[in-house]
């Protein structure tokens, strides 16, 4: 609990000094992230994809000003508010020096008239931030290239789509069925992952999949375990990660190089490795993180931290310090320490050994009994 008492002085500080700290930390983070993109490669989409990512990371940081103006004086707000055009500038700079490399695209010309769904205009990012909206929902295509391959022929099969025009597997269409079993997916020609739309699922992502780590998002999942740790522990990390509208279910996020966004999830079981992890509007949860920076949470209860589990630390992680217990309550102001969070008890952490023998599932141990024996919400 020593990281949890750890800086007294900080919690003390006006609500005003605090969150300039805070912006300074953003604000430095995006700049390394834009810094990054002139080395990105523009095929598959992973350019676009780092550039939607620091848009969505602008926007946010433009939103939390606009909230923090009921404490922030006028000149500091002004202050921020600059600082945020200048990194549009910077942003909409770097993607004007990638357009003349635009003609060397593999893109089909058939997909040309369809816009990308998953990109978004700044002005666009600037307007759902602002009314808290969810970004564009993935599209489902009946001829799809790519196919999910069930480790266990006899268990229904969930279908995965390609996005036409970005090239993004999705993993859509609800099922129902609670005798669902683990199945992996082929990620051919994918450059990220979308898993959209699931009850009761058990989905692993193979080694195969290590290429289409340019971003991750995941929504509206019920009673599933979503296992990610394999392409993404050495050296094809996510660059950022979505997870929203999650509730009873376990996911195993792997590594993500940026932060890990995740709003709206219940009941559940989280385990991520990130260079930072954002949490909001979630409660009930317990989270196994290894962390680079300090964890922030905001509109939060019942949400407990725990270290990643040794089985997913890779050589990098313990080069670094894991910051996984010095969390940060935004929406928590008083001196004390916030109760919407806990260290998670260690008699009360899932045990070694059910990560490597529970968690994998079986033939006749899926999704649903491996939440029962873990304990995860009402399944």
């Amino acid at each position: 609990m020593a990281a949890m008492a750890g800086d007294e002085t900080e919690a003390t500080l006006p609500p005003s000094e605090r969150f300039f700290r805070y912006f300074q930390h953003e604000v430095t983070a995006l700049q390394d992230q834009m810094l990054r993109l002139d080395n990105t490669g523009i095929s598959g989409g992973e350019r676009a994809d780092a550039a939607d990512h620091c848009l969505a990371g602008i926007a946010r940081l433009s939103n939390e000003v606009k909230d923090a103006s009921s404490y922030i004086p006028a000149y500091d707000q002004r202050t921020y508010s600059e600082a945020i055009k200048a990194l549009s500038k910077k942003l909409e700079d770097s993607r004007q020096r990638a357009i003349p490399k635009q003609k060397f695209s593999f893109r089909s010309s058939t997909f040309t008239t369809r816009k990308n769904e998953s990109a978004i205009s700044l002005n666009d990012a600037a307007k759902r931030a602002k009314e808290k909206l969810p970004g564009p929902a993935s599209e489902t295509s009946a001829d799809s290239s790519f196919a999910t391959t069930p480790i266990y022929p006899a268990s229904p099969t969930p279908e995965l789509v390609q996005d036409g025009d970005s090239g993004t597997p999705t993993a859509s269409a609800p099922s129902s069925s609670d005798a669902a079993r683990a199945r992996t997916m082929s990620f051919s020609q994918s450059t990220k992952v979308t898993i959209n739309n699931h009850d009761g699922q058990h989905i692993i992502l193979p080694s195969s999949a290590s290429h289409a780590t340019s971003s991750g998002t995941l929504s509206n999942l019920r009673r599933c375990v979503i296992d990610m740790s394999t392409p993404t522990s050495e050296d094809h990390a996510f660059a950022g990660l979505t997870l929203r509208n999650i509730s009873d279910s376990l996911i195993i996020c792997g590594h993500v190089d940026g932060a890990a966004h995740v709003t709206n999830v219940t009941n559940s079981i989280l385990v991520v490795a990130s260079r930072q992890l954002r949490l909001h509007e979630s409660q009930n949860c317990d989270i196994y993180l290894h962390a680079a920076g300090r964890p922030i949470i905001e509109d939060c209860k019942d949400v407990r931290f725990a270290p990643l589990p040794e089985i997913f630390l890779n050589d990098a992680d313990r080069m670094i310090e894991n910051q996984w217990d010095a969390v940060d309550d935004f929406k928590w102001l008083s001196a004390e320490l916030s109760p919407n969070w806990q260290i998670l008890e260690k008699e009360k952490r899932v045990p070694a050994a059910m990560w490597q023998e529970v968690v994998p599932g079986g033939p006749t141990f899926g999704a649903a009994e491996i939440l029962n024996t873990l304990k995860v919400g009402s399944a």
